[in-house]
């Protein structure tokens, strides 16, 4: 391999690394906050990493905005 393209290949990894970064930034902004709202309904806060999954994330905010939440029907559950 020439210089050239190591250069080349130095810099896209770097790159990489901070795209990487940034998603798992982003997912964090995503993650945290839902799961906050999910244990507040007395769902499992592992329901917010479906948000991750295009389609399926638009699925389970509808699924949440009307679906009957326990920590309403049952008031005496901790949250």
């Amino acid at each position: 391999m020439s210089g050239m393209q190591m250069g080349a290949m130095t810099g896209m990894g770097g790159w990489f690394g901070a795209h990487g970064l940034i998603l798992l930034l982003w997912a964090a902004v995503i993650i945290l906050p839902f799961w906050k709202i999910f244990s507040k309904a007395s769902f499992s806060g592992w329901l917010s990493l479906l948000l991750l999954v295009p389609v399926v994330n638009l699925i389970v905010l509808y699924v949440i905005a009307f679906a009957r939440w326990p920590a309403r029907r049952f008031p005496d559950l901790p949250v």
